[in-house]
């Protein structure tokens, strides 16, 4: 990754690089500074191979830091912004992190306290750095950190960073990347440099990303799709990356109006709480490209973004973090039924399936689990040789505990989570498709469903909606509504209005939260 970088200053040195804020870096202050950064690492005694942590949300402090440590030699592991102290400390304990970025308060949470309390167990970690922020008790300020690498006069420091970018393979692990946990506790992938500048480079073409785009990044850096497809496609493209710390609607549109965004990601929840808010007032005009995924994306929603928001390209893929965050595309170029009904097909040079439960390949049009292989798959989990013998198979198959369906093209469709399906008296319930179903009312903005135990059917189904604004939505329609158009198995037999969902803050939809809330505590609504 540090090569893609040098090829981004050569290619384009006066061209944007990252905007934040007032503060404007072209490639070559990008270069400069990272550089900066890799010295300072080498000066704090961090070594090829030590793993540095950054728990921060997205700033342009953050893109530093990150190419600072791929160009010392070390390992990225980055820490989920949203996470509590005892959960941060999990993962720089798992991870035997030697150094710490963390920022200095957010979202009205004070991060290094929150960490000081849990500090048991964390013998690797000699040291915490406030991010672009003066020193505090137990952390040294980012100004001290920079300025060991400046104290280099006889570029000794610049030299062994220029040995350690140099013997970088692209076999040798970049990052870990710890997963999401929204169906367990998280893992470490282990992603290769060689692995995610390919998939990156195949990514920006096939999405059409280009030089001159200026790309507007709401998926936090802690994520493959903010550290991956954000962060380094931006820099593969030469694009500029416009890092954004927390979503809401009237900062990212006003974002968009003010920078001239072109491309603006996210998951389908993102786009669906930017089509139901008032956008008057907001110049929408230079956003050309959408790119979704993270989870099912409804039919209804690409068609909206491009009727409503007049986007000319919406393109939709799949994948994991333990395939460095890509499997399979649509094409900017693809028809836009396929990029409305499938998540696109296998990037160049990786394979993907749908087999059955004995791993057999089903035939087009048949539901089953979603396997991949190829160089995008991860190296392993860190420490854990037994879950990742259950993720990989002998073969080389990543087992993704996707439910979906391939068409005739090797176009995939996900259809749910194989761990979200549910059995209603022997039927199978996939939420994906109920949920599709239910945003086609129109008076939603939202809808998320899931299975709580029943006594006589086993499992039933309830749905949370978000109604669109002004909607008045009545629980007993929309069942009503939904015994006219589904299968009854299908039918939801409970429905909570609410005003949000849960999510993560990768956009997706927490539904263990919601399992936990529709407990059986009360009697369905039945309509």
């Amino acid at each position: 990754m540090p090569a893609a970088l040098a090829r981004a200053t050569a290619s384009w040195p006066t061209a944007e690089a990252v905007v934040d804020g007032e503060e404007r870096l072209t490639f070559a202050g990008l270069d400069a500074r990272s550089a900066a950064v890799a010295r300072a690492l080498v000066a704090s005694g961090v070594r090829a191979g030590d793993r540095v942590s950054v728990w921060a949300p997205n700033s342009a402090a953050w893109v530093l830091v990150a190419l600072g440590v791929y160009r010392a030699g070390a390992v990225l592991v980055p820490v989920n912004s949203r996470f509590k102290g005892q959960e941060a400390a999990r993962v720089l304990r798992a991870s035997g992190a030697r150094l710490a970025f963390v920022v200095d308060g957010f979202l009205g949470a004070d991060h290094l306290a929150m960490l000081a309390e849990h500090r048991e167990g964390l013998d690797a970690l000699g040291e915490i750095v406030l991010l672009a922020a003066p020193a505090r008790p137990g952390a040294t300020g980012w100004d001290a950190f920079l300025a060991r690498g400046e104290r280099d006069p006889d570029g000794a420091l610049a030299a062994v960073v220029a040995a350690r970018t140099a013997a970088l393979g692209g076999d040798d692990v970049s990052d870990i990347v710890f997963t999401s946990g929204t169906t367990g506790a998280p893992k470490g992938a282990m992603l290769t440099h060689g692995a995610s500048t390919r998939v990156y480079t195949a990514w920006s073409d096939v999405v059409g990303l280009r030089h001159g785009d200026r790309y507007l990044l709401v998926y936090p850096f802690f994520h493959t799709a903010g550290l991956k497809s954000g962060m380094l496609a931006c820099v593969l493209a030469g694009a500029t990356l416009l890092p954004h710390p927390a979503f809401d609607v009237p900062s990212v549109m006003r974002k968009v109006t003010e920078e001239r965004v072109t491309m603006l990601p996210g998951p389908p929840a993102i786009y669906q709480t930017i089509l139901g808010s008032d956008l008057t007032g907001y110049d929408l005009s230079s956003w050309r490209l959408a790119v979704t995924g993270a989870a099912v994306v409804p039919v209804e929603l690409v068609r909206r973004l491009r009727s409503e928001l007049g986007l000319r390209t919406v393109v939709t893929g799949y994948g994991l973090t333990e395939t460095t965050g890509t499997a399979t595309m649509c094409r900017h170029d693809d028809d836009p039924e396929v990029v409305a009904r499938t998540s696109g097909r296998a990037i160049p040079g990786v394979e993907v399936r749908v087999v059955d439960d004995a791993g057999t390949p089903l035939p087009p049009g048949t539901p089953g689990e979603i396997v991949v292989r190829g160089y995008n798959i991860m190296k392993g989990y860190l420490d854990d040789p037994e879950a990742t013998a259950e993720a990989v198979d002998a073969d080389g198959w990543l087992h993704s505990g996707d439910i979906g369906i391939q068409d005739a093209a090797g176009n995939v469709t996900i259809t749910d989570r194989k761990k979200d399906m549910f059995i209603v008296g022997g039927f199978n319930a996939y939420p994906a498709e109920i949920e599709a179903a239910l945003l086609e009312r129109g008076d939603l903005v939202q809808a998320a469903v899931v299975g709580i135990p029943d006594d006589r059917l086993g499992e039933v189904g309830v749905a949370f909606v978000v109604p669109r604004a002004g909607a008045a939505v009545d629980p007993a329609e929309v069942i009503a509504w939904s015994r006219a158009r589904m299968a009854n198995y299908k039918v939801p037999r409970r429905v909570e209005v609410v005003d949000a969902l849960p999510l993560n803050a990768t956009g997706k939809v927490v539904k263990y939260e919601l399992r936990a809330q529709a407990a059986p505590s009360s009697p369905p609504v039945t309509g």
